[in-house]
């Protein structure tokens, strides 16, 4: 059983989507956590995040937390649902690029963009120039980061889109990964569940 510990509306929600893909056994316990950009809430104490923060998961007694690790870790965890490419086969290198990627480009470029608008620096506006670029590029002629086949790469920027798609200006290959993402069944599934107050779902 893999216990994620999640708050609705949050980066943790991206992973009941993720276990749905995975089809395995699985258990939600809500916590409470500060959301900065409201600055409400606050820390649960039945959170073993050590920041206390989400998401943040425990399978086997492991505890597991930040959105890329987890998304490594799991994919890897159960290599039967197809959604990490193998250690030592080709599409594996660009499968780790897109997940290094997200976190070190695409985060950065979509917070900037939303705090700074119009005012944003040369700086900021040159690297959210290249992060829009280089998601149209690889989108403009596949269905998925890794050609036609979904990984977890996927979850993490799919999620990221939809949830600040304003970030971004129009695009039809954004706008069409975006749909392709959220209407994928597993993320139909997990969206439902994200409100809960707790739910246990069995392979």
């Amino acid at each position: 059983m893999i216990t994620l510990y999640h708050a609705p509306k949050s980066r943790s929600s991206r992973f009941i989507w993720m276990l749905e893909e995975l089809g395995v056994s699985y258990e939600i316990k809500p916590v409470s956590i500060f959301r900065y950009a409201q600055g409400v809430g606050a820390p649960d104490p039945a959170n073993p995040h050590p920041d206390k923060q989400v998401p943040a998961i425990l399978h086997d007694g492991v505890l597991v937390s930040e959105s890329v690790a987890i998304a490594l870790y799991l994919a890897d965890a159960f290599p039967e649902a197809g959604l990490a490419p193998a250690p030592g086969t080709p599409d594996r290198a660009a499968y780790l690029t897109w997940m290094a990627w997200y976190a070190a480009c695409l985060e950065p470029a979509m917070f900037d963009k939303m705090e700074d608008g119009l005012a944003a620096s040369v700086r900021k506006r040159r690297n959210y120039d290249h992060v829009l670029r280089r998601l149209e590029t690889g989108l403009a002629e596949h269905h998925y980061l890794l050609g036609d086949k979904f990984s977890a790469a996927d979850i993490l920027v799919g999620s990221a889109l939809n949830w600040v798609r304003q970030a971004f200006p129009a695009s039809a290959p954004l706008d069409a990964y975006g749909l392709r993402c959220r209407t994928r069944p597993a993320a139909l599934a997990g969206s439902l569940k994200d409100e809960c107050d707790g739910v246990q779902k069995a392979a």
